[in-house]
């Protein structure tokens, strides 16, 4: 079976930093059509945070996700902060023990992460949130486990099911935050929490494929 080892997730974690990086004005684009308009300017400064501190350091996966969402949950203003910080801390408090992180591993890191969502919004699906793009994408991976799929072809369904879900907000009317107050009119846009929710997955899934690629190059 396909793994990467924990300890050369920095290449992972980096990934992810850039991705939101690039997408900052997007996101505040996107965020400004029914929102404050500051989404894509707080998680970049929280990821920029990041990436400075740690840079020079040999850092985990684990190791980084739990740092990356403290300073998600401590240090950046709006209210997606804790949210992502939840999500990243859970994450890696489920595998922060594992030498080498499988496909079974890290479907268990995505869905405790979404556990401890679900501890502090009572967001569902349907309800116009980053939830519409989280929920869909670790039933991928759930379902790639009981099929017994290969690591790289569940990340794929990952991928796809964290693109649908964001594209279906679309069509959503909103029902939390400062976008639920215009009701109706909130309909039409792209949730900006589902959108950054999938570039951090598309981030996170390209990444490890490409450690999964330089794993088995090895062992051949």
């Amino acid at each position: 079976m396909k793994t990467f080892r924990n300890k050369e997730g920095k290449k992972i974690l980096f990934s992810m930093v850039k991705a939101i990086q690039d997408n900052k004005a997007y996101l505040s684009e996107v965020d400004g059509l029914i929102g404050d308009g500051d989404h894509g300017a707080n998680m970049n400064k929280g990821f920029t945070v990041f990436e400075t501190r740690f840079k020079e350091e040999n850092i985990s996966f684990t190791d980084g996700l739990a740092e990356l969402g403290t300073i998600l949950l401590t240090e950046i203003g709006g209210s997606m902060g804790p949210i992502y910080g939840t999500i990243l801390i859970d994450m890696a408090e489920a595998a922060e023990d594992k030498d080498e992180i499988d496909l079974n591993t890290f479907s268990k890191m995505l869905s405790t992460g979404l556990e401890g969502l679900s501890g502090i919004v009572d967001a569902k699906v349907g309800d116009k949130t980053l939830v519409d793009t989280l929920a869909p994408a670790v039933d991928a991976l759930n379902n790639a486990v009981k099929e017994n799929k290969s690591f790289d072809a569940a990340l794929i369904d990952m991928k796809k099911a964290a693109e649908a879900g964001r594209e279906s907000t679309k069509n959503l009317v909103a029902k939390f935050g400062r976008s639920s107050r215009l009701g109706e009119r909130s309909r039409g846009v792209l949730d900006a929490g589902a959108t950054s929710c999938c570039i951090i997955l598309t981030a996170m899934a390209d990444s490890i494929n490409d450690l999964l690629v330089k794993e088995s190059a090895n062992v051949q």
